[in-house]
């Protein structure tokens, strides 16, 4: 499972997806500004609550969150007139897709994506403005704020969240206990990660290793390495998403731990330099490592089916406190849409609480609902409020280039933690230097 990021700095609740996207730029010829007065005109005619005529809706969402985007359509159908037919499409075929159904105006009615590439969809003009009917939502002072920020140009807001994934630390309890360790505390700072990640390299277990690396997904590691920026109270990139700040004493001494990490037998799991994002959960997973950062939505499907015994926690800070990736995917309307109406009645009844917790709370998932979040897991894993319980310090980071930048193959933040982990780090700030530059184009 591949992951991606995209942020503006420390909201209620900002959330992002996990999962990466391709770094195909996407050619969205013909298409202009999403504050274009068309798209307005035509969402101004959506009643509220929208309509539920019967209609037949098509929607897009990207394979690896299939669980979500099937219960949600299958709670939608048999509760609604209209039905919803879903495709799901893999990751590396979401670009292209999505450009070449932009030049020929065959967008589906509603459109799902991955947060951090949502800023520049909206900016070319992907979504319908849906600023009147967003704010008349009654559950809106309840949502998490970072997939409608992730979708607003020029206060037009576009987007709402749809699946909401976070980054947490989860560790093996029983190789902790093989390496002495305590099994029911994980690190709260990244010395602590370090050690915990160095007793169980020490076990000298065959094909066991401390800790696991995806070195070539740039999206994986904004999504496991970012948190720990945070945590300590720093940012990652500045507010309007056109600096990276990769490259502070925090983050080197990040990337030091690693490269000790690296060069330790059994620390960093084998593979690390070379996992493309594709297979980067499956080592855990397999019960072949002892600490690393994970998606929640993953965990989660191992607390009844792994043979071994996990802690989940707060993805530490550098020196103390937390955070977390706020990761997903957001949802809107699409411009080729005829049936604006309809589809906004999906989006709004997928708002509601009753909703939020029949499609995530009740299957384990985080919903984007805050009095859910709060009320709706009395019976879920005790992990799984944990896991909730970070989105309160969590981050999404937000910038238009922001898939250029960090998450496409070969971009210069994975060039940079491959020097800073494999390589040679005093490369690190011109490395630095490179994103920036990429962010600002």
């Amino acid at each position: 499972m591949k992951h991606n990021a995209h942020g503006r700095g420390r909201g209620r609740i900002a959330l992002g997806a996990v999962a990466a996207v391709t770094g195909v730029a996407l050619t969205l010829a013909g298409c202009g500004s999403s504050s274009g007065g068309d798209d307005d005109k035509a969402a101004s005619a959506i009643p509220t609550g929208g309509t539920d005529d019967g209609t037949s809706l098509t929607m897009w969402s990207r394979a690896p969150l299939e669980k979500q985007a099937t219960n949600a359509v299958n709670e939608y159908n048999k509760t609604h007139k209209n039905q919803v037919k879903l495709e799901l499409l893999p990751n590396d075929d979401v670009e292209g897709k999505v450009g070449a159904a932009v030049q020929t105006g065959s967008l589906p009615d509603i459109l799902a994506g991955d947060v951090v590439r949502v800023p520049y969809w909206t900016e070319q003009g992907i979504f319908m403005d849906l600023t009147k009917q967003i704010d008349s939502l009654p559950e809106k002072a309840d949502l998490q704020s970072g997939h409608i920020k992730a979708g607003t140009v020029d206060g037009k807001e576009h987007t709402l969240p749809f699946v909401t994934d976070i980054s947490v630390m989860v560790w093996n309890k029983d190789l902790y206990k093989e390496a002495g360790l305590d099994p029911d505390k994980g690190p709260t700072t990244l010395q602590e990660f370090e050690d915990q990640a160095m007793a169980v390299a020490k076990l000298g277990k065959k094909d066991v290793a401390g800790t696991y690396l995806a070195g070539q997904s740039g999206g994986a590691l904004v999504f496991t390495l970012f948190p720990m920026i945070w945590g300590n109270g720093e940012k990652a990139i500045n507010d309007e998403g056109t600096e990276s700040l990769m490259a502070s004493d925090s983050a080197k001494k990040l990337y030091a731990a690693y490269a000790d990490l690296a060069k330790t037998p059994n620390g960093l799991g084998a593979g690390s330099k070379e996992e493309t994002g594709a297979t980067w959960t499956a080592p855990f997973q397999n019960g072949k490592i002892g600490v690393m950062q994970y998606p929640a939505t993953a965990v989660s499907a191992l607390f009844d089916t792994s043979k071994f015994d996990i802690g989940v926690a707060p993805i530490p800070g550098v020196d103390g406190g937390s955070s977390t990736f706020l990761g997903g995917d957001a949802i809107g309307v699409s411009k080729d849409s005829k049936h604006e109406a309809q589809a906004w009645n999906f989006l709004s009844w997928l708002m509601t609480e009753d909703a939020q917790q029949k499609v995530f709370a009740d299957n384990n998932d985080t919903a984007s609902n805050l009095k859910v979040l709060e009320n709706g897991y009395k019976d879920a894993d005790p992990r799984t409020v944990i896991a909730n319980s970070t989105i309160k310090d969590g981050q999404t980071p937000i910038a238009v280039n922001f898939n250029e930048a960090f998450n496409a193959a070969g971009s210069p933040w994975q060039i940079l933690v491959q020097d800073a982990v494999w390589g040679d780090a005093s490369k690190v700030d011109s490395d630095n230097d490179a994103i920036t530059s990429t962010l600002g184009q």
